[in-house]
């Protein structure tokens, strides 16, 4: 695969979803920006962390008063779920968040995942939106995380449909 830059700025929309079932979901981060849909495969842990890092830079940007951080528009309720067909160009390595003061927007950027032994240069995705659309992706973003297992309240971990061994339970975990 040869390498390629998605620059999406700005996005018209940003979103994140899920496929399957608790347990195998598979994590997309999309964002469209006119007719130009671009789709990544992620990590569900990357997901539930730049939703954190999301909030923590709106935080930072409003002074550290949580009451100034800006609110999503209205109108995005309802309007964050995938697109069809899905057609991902590539998976996340790499996951970073930045913002850009004479724009006012943040930034995603997504670097392709390659194999140890690649030579190539990765595929790299940045998509620009405003406060109010990270935000809004923020909110859903914690949504669609939290939408799978249920975890244990000994040991932190997933509980299967099909039962949960708990460490915690036979003392192997302090």
């Amino acid at each position: 695969m040869t390498y390629e830059l998605f620059d999406l700025n700005p996005v018209d929309r940003i979103t994140t979803g899920a496929i399957g079932e608790p347990g195998r979901r598979v994590f997309f981060l999309q964002a469209r920006q006119g007719n130009r849909l671009v789709t990544v495969v992620c990590e569900k842990e990357q997901i539930a962390a730049l939703t954190i890092a999301i909030d923590h830079l709106l935080l930072s940007l409003a002074g550290g008063h949580a009451e100034a951080v800006v609110e999503p528009d209205p109108a995005l309720n309802g309007q964050m779920d995938l697109e069809y067909p899905l057609e991902p160009v590539f998976r996340a390595g790499q996951v970073g968040l930045g913002y850009d003061q004479l724009s006012g927007r943040l930034v995603i950027i997504l670097y392709e995942l390659l194999p140890e032994e690649a030579t190539t240069t990765p595929s790299i995705a940045r998509f620009w939106a405003t406060p109010a659309q990270m935000r809004a992706f923020s909110i859903h973003g914690q949504r669609v995380v939290a939408a799978g297992r249920p975890l244990c309240f000994l040991c932190g971990e997933p509980i299967d449909p099909d039962g949960h061994f708990c460490p915690r339970k036979d003392g192997h975990r302090t």
